[in-house]
């Protein structure tokens, strides 16, 4: 293990922090609440980003930009809206400083104040139907499938790096349709791409499921959600999709003209993943090591370290990296060569492990002499040597390995996943093991926050297909069930 990170059964909490220091992926600011994402994590997040936006473009949307600051007045027009992130969100009230009196410093000045308040963006569905109001006038207006990449601010009591700041960067979609089924199509087909990415591209099996109407976003009719376990047996929101309805529409009075020539409102979704993903891969993959990051999102795929005791056996060993370099750069492969002379082999073993690096390959003097190559996979810590003639196959190792990390990951959220057959078998699981727990549910609000007030475990989901049962009783309350739903703690 290296020095410096806290053993993750020992303190889950101190190991993902030291986890994410260690490793270079960020670090606290100045300002409390916010992060320095640093170029190590920021790659990670470019590399999501990237597979995310293709996505959206392939199922016909579009990226804009719409302004950081809403108008005060724009949240009042949706009441859920409004009162969800009320207590969330940033004010700007002046528009300039002045130097203070004794010329040391600045202060606010008190002739500079708004007329009216400014909101930071905690969400943008309000400035943004204030601008489709614009946009839309009739049906062949229809569908406005629009993204944006963006940072967004919600006033964090208790952060936490990635998982919850104050600011942070997401994506949020924000479409209109002509129809309820358009948009209700659309939800759950942003859903499957959120699930598809996090699974085939991030290693993290997730549950797809709808929100309990306490759960669910403010000012949607519908929330859709996929659902992630840690390590440490909480469950992490990894993304949501919302059919909104026409809420928003009738707000922002935003209406077309339907092939029959009348007025309709028209429909609405949005949906959002954010950098908390980053999160969610650092506990579900990493161990005391560190990182363990898939192929198809890590920075760097494969680090190449040399081996030598003199400046010929150097050259010789570089040259022959670079030549596996090429064959591998040809093939996709991102490739880093640490030829670092400030530093021992065995700190770089250390360091890449640390960083998550799902392959790495020595290569020393006596290797060059033997044609092979000493190749270690971070999945497993398993080394293999590899003829150098095989050197064309990493890139199906670095698939093996994405398989693997997700089956392990997979294996992990099977084994933690419970029913209980009564209520005091049901708090035990939450308060001991964690985890998924499958329980029947009354469909009560009251009998939610009750379950919430005695374990602190809240509805995840209603597992989809979301379908009414017609047997079982209440975990709780005894009284017939309306879902069979998932109960966890949560970040």
């Amino acid at each position: 293990m290296k020095k410096g990170i806290t053993p993750i059964k020992e303190n889950f909490s101190e190991w993902y922090q030291d986890v994410i220091y260690g490793s270079g992926l960020a670090e606290h600011s100045e300002v409390r609440g916010c992060m320095i994402i640093k170029p190590y994590g920021f790659s990670l997040w470019e590399n999501i980003r990237e597979v995310f936006d293709s996505k959206f473009k392939e199922t016909g949307h579009v990226n804009a930009y719409f302004p950081l600051f809403i108008p005060k007045s724009y949240l009042s027009r949706e009441a859920e809206h409004v009162e969800g992130f009320a207590k969330e969100c940033a004010v700007v009230t002046h528009h300039r400083l002045r130097a203070t009196p004794d010329g040391k410093g600045v202060e606010v000045d008190p002739e500079a104040k708004l007329a009216e308040e400014l909101i930071v963006r905690p969400t943008s569905e309000t400035i943004i139907w204030s601008t489709y109001k614009k946009w839309i006038k009739s049906y062949r207006d229809l569908p406005l499938l629009i993204n944006q990449w963006a940072n967004v601010v919600r006033w964090e009591l208790r952060p936490r790096l990635f998982l919850r700041t104050t600011e942070f960067l997401w994506q949020e979609g924000h479409t209109a349709h002509a129809t309820k089924e358009e948009a209700m199509e659309e939800a759950t087909k942003m859903l499957n791409i959120y699930a598809d990415v996090v699974e085939n591209y991030l290693a993290v099996p997730v549950i797809k499921g709808v929100k309990s109407p306490n759960e669910r976003f403010a000012g949607a009719v519908e929330t859709f959600t996929i659902e992630a376990l840690m390590q440490d047996g909480k469950a992490l929101q990894a993304g949501t999709s919302h059919f909104l309805g026409q809420n928003f529409a009738k707000a922002f009075d935003v209406t077309f003209l339907n092939k029959e020539n009348k007025r309709e409102y028209v429909w609405a979704t949005s949906w959002g993943v954010s950098t908390r993903l980053i999160g969610a891969l650092i506990m579900v993959h990493g161990d005391d090591k560190g990182l363990k990051l898939p192929p198809k999102i890590a920075p760097i795929q494969v680090v190449m370290i040399p081996i030598y005791k003199n400046k010929e056996q150097k050259n010789a060993v570089l040259e022959k990296l670079n030549s596996y370099k090429k064959i591998l750069n040809d093939a996709g492969v991102r490739i880093y060569i640490d030829d670092d002379d400030s530093k021992r082999p065995g700190w770089k073993y250390n360091e890449w492990e640390l960083k998550g690096v799902p392959v790495r390959i020595a290569l020393g003097f006596r290797d060059l002499q033997k044609q092979q190559v000493e190749c270690f996979r971070r999945d497993t810590g398993e080394k293999i040597f590899l003829p150098e003639e095989h050197i064309n196959k990493i890139p199906e190792l670095l698939e093996e390995i994405q398989q693997n990390l997700y089956a392990q990951a997979k294996k992990r959220m099977e084994e933690n996943t419970y029913e209980p057959k009564d209520y005091e078998e049901f708090k035990e699981i939450i308060a001991n093991k964690g985890g998924f727990v499958y329980a029947y549910w009354d469909g009560t609000t009251e009998t939610e926050l009750k379950i919430k007030e005695e374990t602190k475990a809240t509805i995840r989901c209603i597992p989809l297909p979301a379908e009414e049962v017609s047997e079982g009783k209440c975990i709780y309350s005894g009284k017939p069930a309306k879902y069979k739903v998932i109960f966890a703690q949560a970040y």
